[in-house]
């Protein structure tokens, strides 16, 4: 998950693409994650998370029945992709394994995917249809852009995953993170080809990421200062 990726100091590119949307500002509400334990792991989160969660469960099964869109600004070979809006888009319903699931998350943004396991202890449902990055209200932001229904055995994995600050026995979670972006620094390269496109894809976003906990009644928060 990047946000774990930026408090752990493992800033990469799948950290970049997140920020690239942003400008300068204030963004509250964003990554919001929601977790319910009792014999049956359930988690839903808003948009941000999508990508994130289908390469966590690509970890936890060998293969899954996927259906949905996914976009990329160059095509992905293998796929019958429409160009639209300067994207090729995919529409894709097929058994992929794992490697490929993962591979076409690495490929694409935004990756909007149902996926199943095989022994159906796997179900993740996304929406179709990202919401702009603006600065909603809490109250307003879709935290159930993304459903994932888990096997209690994988517990363990999740955990580690999304809730890697907290206590292990836990029955729920709400997690809301803020991004406050101070600059944006354009590499010199960059600057020089005055390509306004590549200077949107390769600036560098400088600022804090808020995290707020509420996690069986208590709340937690922190901070961590990024560059990515």
């Amino acid at each position: 998950m990047f946000i774990k990726k930026i408090f752990q100091n493992k800033v990469d590119e799948t950290v970049h693409k997140q920020f690239i949307r942003f400008g300068k500002g204030e963004f509250g509400s964003k990554a919001i994650i929601n977790i319910r334990k009792t014999s049956v792991v359930k988690l839903t989160t808003s948009f941000e998370l999508a990508g994130d969660i289908i390469i966590f469960i690509s970890s936890l099964a060998p293969w899954f029945r996927v259906e949905g869109l996914l976009s990329n600004r160059e095509q992905i070979p293998c796929f019958e992709g429409k160009k639209k809006k300067g994207l090729f888009v995919y529409n894709i319903a097929k058994e992929l394994r794992s490697e490929e699931l993962r591979d076409l998350v690495l490929k694409s943004y935004p990756t909007l995917l149902d996926c199943i396991s095989g022994d159906e202890s796997i179900n993740l449902k996304i929406k179709k249809r990202i919401p702009k990055p603006g600065k909603k209200t809490e109250a307003k932001v879709d935290d159930k852009f993304c459903q994932l229904n888990l096997d209690a055995k994988y517990w363990p994995q999740l955990h580690n995953e999304f809730l890697f600050d907290l206590p292990f026995e836990i029955k729920k979670a709400r997690i809301v993170h803020t991004f406050i972006i101070k600059d944006i620094k354009i590499p010199k390269e960059l600057e020089k080809e005055g390509d306004y496109e590549k200077i949107r894809l390769g600036a560098k976003r400088i600022g804090k990421v808020i995290r707020k906990v509420v996690v069986d009644g208590k709340e937690i928060v922190k901070e961590k200062d990024f560059i990515a």
